[in-house]
């Protein structure tokens, strides 16, 4: 699209909406189309450099419907793609036990923020840790108990073959008592807390 074609369609932009927020951020464009240089509008409209760069390549890469992005993009992501998927492995299948935190056994934001600042050299405040983990798909759960030693094959076998055996024995006076045994458990595990699951898993 040539120059002056982006400029009407970012003038007529500007005019018709209702938003601070978008109108700041069609001025940035149409600034940089007009010649002015990042740095200068990030002074002009009293933005970071960061985030008149993020206006920009979001126009670039996805038009004018790319600009309502929805929230300040902010600075930059502190850590990279590679790193984020460290973060989300580390919390998925390790507990924080498992890598250095003696006794805990529960992801709280507060862990995660000090095991990223140790593993990456990141800061991160309690606040942006869990954006960050919004973001990596994650919910803050309370997990449930599941009977996780059953084996619905013997559970059907025995409903199936193993008791109407019995019953038939029982019937015909070849045993004189069946017994049942009401379900028991010695409890051996802590009452489940809230922790930082994949959404849609525990």
């Amino acid at each position: 699209m040539k120059k002056e074609n982006e400029l009407e369609i970012l003038a007529t932009a500007m005019k018709e909406t209702n938003s601070t927020r978008m109108y700041e951020r069609y001025l940035a464009v149409r600034l940089h189309l007009e010649g002015r240089t990042l740095t200068e509008i990030a002074g002009i409209l009293g933005r970071t450099y960061q985030t008149v760069s993020t206006y920009w390549n979001t126009y670039r890469n996805q038009g004018l419907l790319g600009l309502d992005l929805g929230h300040s993009p902010g600075g930059p992501k502190k850590l990279s793609e590679e790193q984020e998927d460290k973060v989300k492995t580390t919390i998925t299948n390790l507990r924080p036990a498992d890598v250095g935190f003696k006794a805990r056994y529960t992801w709280t934001l507060n862990i995660i923020r000090k095991w990223i600042q140790r593993e990456f050299d990141q800061t991160f405040t309690e606040k942006g840790v869990s954006k960050l983990l919004a973001r990596l798909g994650f919910s803050y759960t309370k997990a449930t108990y599941s009977l996780v030693n059953a084996n619905p094959e013997e559970q059907e076998q025995f409903r199936e073959v193993t008791l109407p055996e019995l019953k038939e024995q029982l019937d015909q006076g070849e045993i004189d008592h069946l017994l049942f045994e009401d379900e028991s458990m010695i409890r051996t595990y802590l009452a489940l807390q809230y922790n930082w699951f994949p959404k849609g898993e525990q």
